[in-house]
């Protein structure tokens, strides 16, 4: 899953920076899942675009792996000069708080 995610933002957005960070690990899913990603995207593709536009665009970029075995992505899309301002850095993704089916 990763690879797919990885060409198919790469193919629709020419990225100039691209994290494809898999995040199931700290979510309760079984060991070796890919379900949870996090992008984060610095693209002169989201010049002029609203956060919501930039969400959109790659939502539809990876519209089938959301339909079928994407379960969360969470996304940072920059364009170079936000990549900049914030010195090239990232957020840190928060911890699950949701439970397990095995959770009493």
């Amino acid at each position: 899953m990763t690879r797919t995610i990885e060409e198919k933002v790469r193919t629709a957005l020419s990225p100039t920076h691209l994290e494809v960070i898999n995040e199931s690990h700290m979510h309760s899913v079984p060991p070796g899942s890919e379900s949870h990603f996090k992008l984060v995207i610095v693209s002169a593709a989201f010049e002029g675009k609203s956060l919501v536009q930039r969400h959109q665009a790659v939502n539809k970029v990876l519209a089938d792996e959301l339909r079928n075995s994407l379960h969360a992505l969470s996304m940072e899309t920059l364009t170079g000069s936000d990549w900049e301002t914030r010195n090239q850095s990232t957020f840190a993704s928060p911890p699950c708080h949701g439970g397990s089916k095995t959770d009493a």
